[in-house]
Order: C-alpha cells, then structure tokens, then sequence
C-alpha cells in the first residue's frame, strides 16, 4: 500500500499549485482520504478530506475557498487545488487514507496510510 504524494514547489504570495497523490490500490477508490500539513516546528494539521462519492468533502477554515480537494477513482489519485496561496500555507503536505472511524475526519489518527509528503514554499 503506498501514497505517492508530488507537485510541491516555490510560489509566490498569490499563486497556485496543484499537488496529487497516486494510490497503489483500487479499493482506494470507496475510502475517503485526506491531505494535512506540518509547518517546521508545528503540530500536523488537517487541510481538506473528501469521501469515496466525490461530493462529499470538508476543509479547514484557513483554506476554505482557497483550496479545493477533487479525486479520480479510475486513476486511484486524489488532488489539491491551491489557490491564492500565503506565506502561512508553507509547509510540507501529505495525503492519507481515512481508516478508523472512531477518529473526526479532521484527526491524524483517523488515517492509517500516508504519503511521503511534498514540500511547498510561498514566498512573500
């Protein structure tokens, strides 16, 4: 089972990246995965998530109307839109796939799989 996380990269204030994140496993495409975010010196934190039907998706405050979360369940790969990226955006970003339901969807600890992450960078 592995998360290829990529498209990190140096953005200005302004700007945009799209990161994804290629799963290994078709069942993959029923479980609802996430992507967080750890800045240097900061505790992991949740970004967006989104379920198996694709409709369904939730998102932290600081990026809501920003970022927008989409999968592709042929593809067995989950995206992140950034739009009008911060400074306060940096950090390194990884996806997971939601396993335990006893955990919010907002939780590390509610993800059993993660990617390796990848960096992103905004300048001021």
């Amino acid at each position: 089972v592995q998360l290829q996380a990529s498209g990190g990269g140096l953005v200005q204030a302004g700007g945009s990246l799209r990161l994804s994140c290629a799963a290994s496993r078709r069942t993959f495409s029923t479980d609802p995965m996430g992507w967080f975010r750890q800045a240097p010196g900061k505790e992991r934190e949740f970004v967006a998530s989104i379920r198996g039907d694709l409709v369904t998706t939730y998102y932290a405050d600081s990026v809501k109307g920003r970022f927008t979360i989409s999968r592709d369940n042929v593809k067995n790969t989950m995206y992140l839109q950034m739009n009008s990226l911060k400074p306060e955006d940096t950090a390194v970003y990884y996806c997971a796939v939601r396993t335990n339901n006893m955990y919010p969807v907002t939780t590390p600890g509610a993800y059993g799989y993660w990617g390796q992450g990848t960096q992103v960078t905004v300048s001021s």
